[in-house]
């Protein structure tokens, strides 16, 4: 079951690497969803061919799982609230799939808050007949793994006050630069800044020196 957590955890991290997960967003203020391609064919969906609303959410899920699925995309809706789930879709040819959705709070640079942003993961063939076995364990990984990659860019919008988007771009970058994961530059980012030295004030030519050099500090697999 771990093998199945980290391989679900690297297709979110890096979501344009399998066709099992893709991204979706909702905003609050327009009461509006958007899917990328990967989740408008897990609905059976060509791309650019619907545009999702929570009606269309509700029509796919199965029947069993509707109630709870209801319940939390009014919290979502309403608050923008982070969350997770597991539950059934059913495609427009009527396949019954399984899918683990995780889902964290859009905020601008401000800290409003603006919807919510995240990932679906198909796990039917992941997982296959085995589907309900370990599913939570591999869910909590990847909200751990998010969690901590959210950190991370707190950091470095509070530092170089930039935006969300900006922030992951620059984690992004040190990631292919160092063949290292964003999962794990992350973490090192995040203990550095806020433990021993790192926790006291940093001139920004300090900070700089520990982002640039955060993978020689990264132990090897």
């Amino acid at each position: 079951m771990k093998d199945r957590a980290a391989a679900l955890e690297e297709a979110v991290t890096h979501p344009g690497s399998s066709p099992h997960v893709g991204s979706f967003r909702y905003l609050l203020a327009d009461d509006k969803w958007k899917w990328s391609d990967a989740v408008a064919a897990m609905h059976g969906y060509a791309p650019g061919t619907v545009q999702p609303t929570t009606a269309l959410l509700l029509q796919h899920k199965h029947p069993d799982d509707k109630k709870q699925l209801a319940e939390l995309l009014e919290a979502v809706r309403t608050t923008g609230e982070p969350f997770s789930s597991r539950h059934r879709i059913i495609d427009t040819a009527g396949n019954t799939k399984n899918v683990a959705v995780i889902g964290d709070r859009l905020i601008d640079v401000n800290g409003t808050v603006l919807g919510t942003s995240g990932f679906y993961l198909d796990l039917s063939e992941a997982l296959g007949e085995d589907i309900r076995e370990g599913v939570d364990e591999a869910v909590s990984a990847l909200a751990e793994a998010r969690a901590v990659i959210e950190q991370a860019k707190g950091i470095l919008m509070v530092v170089y006050a930039i935006p969300a988007q900006r922030a992951f771009e620059i984690l992004i970058w040190r990631s292919q630069e160092t063949n290292v994961k964003v999962r794990t530059l992350s973490e090192h980012l995040v203990a550095e800044a806020t433990t021993g030295a790192g926790a006291h004030s940093l001139s920004r030519t300090d900070f700089d020196h520990l982002l640039m050099t955060l993978h020689d500090r990264v132990p090897e697999a």
